[in-house]
């Protein structure tokens, strides 16, 4: 999905529900996503993702309503601006000895709600907007809860869906998470 795309073509763009058992079948591929990201399954996760993937959770800014650049855009903050090669680099690191910061593993629930699905501007493609809290902990005290919108592009690939795009948009400004080693 172009980020720059033009609001009323958008607003059409979206009208196009997909039916309830496309529905059906995307809620079930978020859903044994967030079982496999709370298992710690990262290459089974990895392999849910297409080639091309592009994976962004854009750093939020307090502006003023009124202000034309807005609260994230493109090219600007990013907590996560990541390609198929920059996921494949985070995942080998979560099994590397020197993750110490995961030893002992930190524990996630993915929860995923309010799923919208979209026919996409590509035959094959559906946009996808959901809901999700990841709630981590670790050690005796140590608590984060995340919550926050995304929006997918989900992609066929050989009858299988595959997350092509992801913006992440978290509610906080100021993070307040020690680190962000989890994938949403």
């Amino acid at each position: 999905m172009n980020a720059n795309a033009n609001p009323e073509v958008m607003a059409a763009f979206e009208e196009q529900a997909v039916d309830r058992e496309t529905l059906h079948r995307i809620e079930q591929f978020l859903f044994r996503e967030a079982r496999l990201l709370d298992s710690e399954r990262w290459q089974d996760w990895l392999a849910l993702t297409t080639s091309d993937i592009h994976y962004w959770m854009p750093a939020i800014e307090n502006r003023r309503r009124a202000d034309r650049l807005g609260a994230y855009s493109l090219g600007r903050g990013a907590y996560f601006d990541d390609n198929h090669f920059d996921l494949e680099r985070r995942v080998a690191r979560f099994a590397q000895p020197s993750a110490w910061a995961e030893d002992p593993p930190t524990r996630h629930v993915h929860v995923i709600s309010n799923v919208e699905a979209y026919q996409g501007l590509a035959r094959g493609e559906y946009v996808v907007h959901s809901v999700f809290v990841n709630y981590r902990s670790r050690g005796e005290a140590d608590n984060d809860l995340l919550l926050g919108r995304r929006e997918d592009v989900l992609r066929e690939v050989d009858g299988e869906l595959r997350i092509a795009k992801r913006k992440i948009v978290i509610t906080q400004s100021l993070l307040m998470s020690k680190n962000l080693n989890t994938f949403f």
